[in-house]
């Protein structure tokens, strides 16, 4: 049996990617939207270490009362590409960011810099107002990131939340079924 030249630089090329995906590292997620190595999704300790790293990066976090499974980190730090100080606020399901939001005022330029950059990195999108705030918005699998910027006092106030819809659904579900099983007790 004879083989093609073509048959066999499939084959061997076909080899070549099997090999290089098996020793190649798992890859990251691609639909993780990010700001600034900040993504709804990551594990309270990966943020924590993150926020470490940063320029007097500190986090603070509690647990909530009503439901033990919810933690709320706030913190601060500084970034040169953010334009100096910044605030950080995490609630968490399970150790898991659902939401992280990041704010600061701006002036105009710093604006447009966040802006800019999320824009080359996650493409285009149409500005919003609804009253005297504007917000743009992007969605990837289940993951939204939005901007969002207002007046205050004279200067822009802006904001970046990152959502992680999997995150919050997975607690809406397992709340969903306590309650269920909560009621049922009760009822017996």
């Amino acid at each position: 049996m004879t083989l093609s030249v073509p048959a066999v630089a499939l084959a061997l090329c076909l080899a070549l990617i099997v090999r290089a995906a098996a020793a190649a590292p798992f890859a990251p997620d691609s639909s993780g939207l990010q700001f600034h190595g900040f993504r709804a999704g990551a594990a309270l300790d990966e943020l924590d270490a993150h926020v470490r790293r940063l320029e007097g990066g500190t986090l603070r976090c509690d647990r909530a009362k009503a439901d033990r499974r919810v933690t709320e980190c706030h913190g601060r730090f500084s970034h040169p590409a953010l334009g100096g100080p910044v605030d950080l606020w995490i609630s968490a399901i399970d150790s898991m960011a659902g939401i992280i939001t990041i704010s600061r005022a701006l002036d105009s330029d710093q604006l447009d810099r966040w802006r800019d950059g999320i824009v080359a990195s996650y493409g285009r999108v149409g500005a919003r107002a609804q009253g005297s705030q504007w917000m743009m918005q992007w969605v990837r699998r289940g993951r939204m990131l939005r901007l969002t910027w207002r007046t205050e006092r004279g200067a822009k106030v802006a904001s970046v939340s990152l959502v992680d819809g999997r995150v919050l659904d997975a607690w809406g579900r397992s709340r969903s079924r306590r309650s269920l099983v909560v009621g049922d007790s009760v009822r017996h």
